[in-house]
């Protein structure tokens, strides 16, 4: 399976996938679109728009303006997923997914997230929900944090675990499900012990920062993001899971753009934009854990079997090329000229890039 071809100054590896992505919308989806169509072959695309996607036809539009801003010349699949509310309709759910037209649903708890506010209120109330997709094996993505304002931000995943995610696989053992951007070590050590039944996404973000970060200088609004980053210990934890080699984890970037203006105010935005430079960010962490040799199965290979999908034949070739990361993405609409976004990394040094 594997095809990588490493040596000091260049990895080529079998071209990736990103199983979670945020392009939103109009012109911030124009220009967004670019960095990922250059670099991934597919990607599972987050249903949060406003209003979010619950139908078919919303999913089929979203699907053609994607694709109708996807540069000519390069070849991008988006895997459309569909956002479940408490009303959500079983029979809805499976005619999507019988036509390939939802890849996967999505479960936001209410107000955990940008987004969210019709999200699930009770996993109870959507049982036949559930059950539907267990039957014909559509999987589950899960944003996985409690929103009870007497749990701490900070302790909201481990809860969520505890609570909702560990009864909900005892109830449905035959569900598909991905525990999606997890971010502590107790989302590592139970996906490692459930990974028969669950997968698990890594962002680049939550492998480079720790919650430090956001407060060095002053508040750093760049680096806020839901889930929140956490505790060094955690970082720790999530780099020793990704770079393990473990099939239960791959890459999933949660790219989340946010305009400037959003994101510092006086109630920013939850997102960090990262698309511009994943892979390479990926790739530092893979290098600076020795562990080079086993990034294409995070990022190329591991998601994709999980999935049942088959693999890309495409190669991506990243050189050994020390590089500062630009401190602006500038949109590609004339009536956003003045606009942007901030992209991770930005003003740092990125040791690999990818190859035009």
């Amino acid at each position: 399976m594997n095809t990588l071809t490493i040596s000091e100054e260049q990895i080529i590896l079998r071209q990736p996938d990103d199983w979670h992505l945020h392009l939103r919308d109009g012109s911030i989806l124009d220009s967004v679109i670019i960095p990922t169509a250059k670099v991934f072959n597919r990607a599972v695309v987050m249903p949060n728009l406003s209003p979010p996607i619950v139908s078919i036809q919303s999913a089929l539009e979203y699907k053609r303006r994607i694709l109708k801003a996807v540069p000519k010349g390069l070849s991008f699949m988006p895997l459309m997923t569909t956002y479940l509310t408490d009303t959500t309709s079983p029979e809805l759910l499976a005619k999507g997914f019988a036509e390939e037209i939802f890849f996967a649903a999505k479960l936001y708890p209410q107000n955990a997230t940008t987004n969210s506010s019709l999200g699930v209120s009770d996993l109870a109330s959507i049982n036949s929900v559930f059950e539907t997709m267990e039957k014909i094996g559509m999987p589950l993505l899960i944003h996985g944090e409690v929103t009870d304002s007497e749990v701490d931000i900070f302790d909201r995943e481990a809860v969520f675990i505890e609570r909702h995610l560990e009864p909900l696989l005892n109830r449905f053992p035959s569900l598909k499900v991905v525990l999606e951007h997890i971010t502590t070590t107790d989302a590592v050590q139970f996906v490692e012990a459930n990974q028969s039944k669950l997968a698990a996404t890594i962002t680049p973000h939550h492998l480079h920062i720790n919650r430090n970060e956001m407060f060095i200088g002053g508040l750093r609004s760049d680096f806020y993001c839901l889930p929140i980053v956490k505790r060094e210990r955690h970082r720790v934890a999530l780099r020793r899971a990704a770079t393990s080699g473990s099939p239960c984890f791959f890459l999933g970037t949660d790219s989340a753009p946010h305009l400037r203006a959003s994101k510092e105010t006086s109630c920013g935005c939850a997102g960090i934009f990262n698309a511009p430079n994943a892979l390479e960010s990926y790739a530092q962490v893979f290098e600076e854990e020795g562990a080079l040799d086993r990034l294409e199965g995070f990022s190329s290979e591991f998601g994709a079997v999980f999935y049942g999908l088959s693999l890309n034949t495409k190669k991506i070739t990243l050189i050994k090329s020390p590089h500062k990361i630009p401190s602006k993405f500038k949109l590609q609409s004339k009536d956003l000229d003045s606009e942007y976004i901030v992209p991770f990394h930005s003003g740092e040094i990125l040791n690999w890039k990818i190859s035009e």
